[in-house]
């Protein structure tokens, strides 16, 4: 059995040598050319990190928009019609050019059970979206809930 185990040892160490020594033999040209594969591997690497440099980017002024319209609220149900006594939450949101509702973020806290209730609820809300131009556009929104 251990003459076995020497045996596959010396026959992993003998395949590793002559994989060695082949690949550091000469480098390979490239036909009808004088350059080998390494150097111009070298060339090509060196030319790639070159050109990836981070460029200034020029500020662009933003659109205006000659025709605006504000989102209009398709379906906005209010999450705290079950909690008589919660205090005054406020969100802010950003209503996508598919009119769904995106990254709110509670600016007034009332608790954590009625914040969670209060995104999950605002996170479910579908708006026709705003429109610039005739084009769907993203529009901030910021709504406050109340218990009074």
């Amino acid at each position: 059995m251990p003459l076995r185990k020497l045996c596959i040892v010396v026959l992993m160490v003998s395949a590793s040598l002559t994989s060695l020594a082949s690949v550091s033999g000469s480098s390979l040209q490239i036909p009808n050319s004088g350059a080998s594969v390494t150097l111009r591997e070298h060339q090509i690497w060196a030319s790639a990190v070159h050109d990836s440099e981070f460029a200034a980017i020029p500020r662009t002024a933003h659109t205006s928009c000659a025709a605006a319209q504000p989102p209009q609220a398709l379906a906005t149900p209010n999450p705290l019609l079950d909690q008589p006594d919660a205090n005054k939450i406020t969100v802010s949101f950003i209503i996508g050019a598919d009119g769904r509702v995106h990254s709110p973020l509670i600016l007034e806290s009332a608790g954590a059970i009625e914040d969670r209730n209060v995104l999950a609820a605002v996170r479910s809300w579908r708006y026709r979206p705003a429109m610039c131009n005739g084009v769907p556009a993203e529009a901030e929104g910021k709504i406050e809930f109340s218990s009074r």
